[in-house]
C-alpha cells in the first residue's frame, strides 16, 4: 500500500482527473489519489465496480466485497474508467 506520492506525482491534481464524467453503468476502478487525504479507506484500492448513479458531484459505485454487493459514494477523482472486453 502506498502511503505517499512519488516526489515527481506531488502537487497539483489535475483538471481532467477532478471533473471527469461517467455514465451509468460505466466500469471503474478504484485508484486511490494520495494527495487528497481521508477520502477512500485503504480496503478500496484496486476493486473495480460498476457506476450506479451520481450523487451530486460523486457517484455511487457498487462493488463486491465476498460476494456481497456494496454500494460506495466516491468521488470522480478516485475513479478511472476500465474498458469493457
Amino acid at each position: 500500500m502506498l502511503k505517499q506520492k512519488p516526489i515527481r506525482q506531488k502537487g497539483k491534481i489535475s483538471f481532467t482527473r477532478f471533473f471527469q464524467k461517467f455514465n451509468v453503468g460505466d466500469r471503474v476502478a478504484v485508484v486511490r489519489e494520495l494527495s487528497i487525504p481521508l477520502s477512500v479507506p485503504k480496503r478500496l484500492q484496486g476493486r473495480t465496480g460498476k457506476i450506479l448513479k451520481q450523487r451530486g458531484s460523486a457517484y455511487e459505485v457498487e462493488i463486491k466485497d465476498l460476494n456481497k454487493p456494496k454500494t460506495y459514494i466516491i468521488k470522480p477523482v478516485h475513479l478511472r474508467k476500465i474498458e469493457a472486453k
